[in-house]
């Protein structure tokens, strides 16, 4: 028997269930499993999360729009992320944004047509003394120059061919 999409899901929510737990502690780093694998989080596996935790379905999206780092629409498989502090402006934020906009061929807020980048604002990556920071993913990168962005966009590239974690369709669910 061929499981549908959603019930694949499920499936795979309790399994996580299983590894993280049940109790409201368990929303915070499920919603974040989610987020890596899917690319976002959807209104269907919110309101399961929410099922299986026995929790109101608010509760989960509330938290969901609350962090930045989950969404719910879809996001590429590299998500950029530029410092907007004010000690990244003084240090050249905006050659970095404007590089990284011409590279990408999106704005910011914006997903690439193949779903490869997202590009999205940070409100502090903590790396204050080292500006402009920008965040891929899980990856900081700092002292960020227009010249940088060209070699951090190829590495990721090449990363994409060879370690992509989530086809299309997946990140549809």
């Amino acid at each position: 028997m061929l499981l549908t999409e959603r019930e694949r899901l499920r499936e795979e929510l309790l399994q996580l269930i299983g590894q993280i737990g049940r109790d409201r502690s368990a929303l915070l780093p499920l919603l974040q499993e989610v987020q890596r694998k899917y690319c976002h989080i959807s209104e269907y596996c919110m309101q399961v999360i929410a099922d299986l935790l026995d929790i109101h379905p608010v509760e989960v999206h509330s938290v969901v729009s609350f962090y930045s780092f989950l969404d719910e629409r879809p996001q590429g498989q590299f998500v950029i992320r530029l410092c907007r502090t004010a000690t990244c402006d003084m240090a050249g934020k905006d050659h970095v944004a404007r590089q990284l906009r011409n590279d990408l061929r999106i704005g910011f807020g914006q997903t690439t047509p193949d779903g490869k980048f997202s590009l999205d604002w940070a409100n502090c990556l903590g790396m204050c003394d080292q500006g402009p920071a920008m965040l891929v993913n899980e990856r900081i990168f700092t002292r960020v120059t227009p010249e940088k962005v060209h070699g951090i966009l190829a590495e990721c590239r090449q990363m994409f061919g060879a370690h992509a974690t989530s086809s299309p369709k997946e990140r549809q669910i």
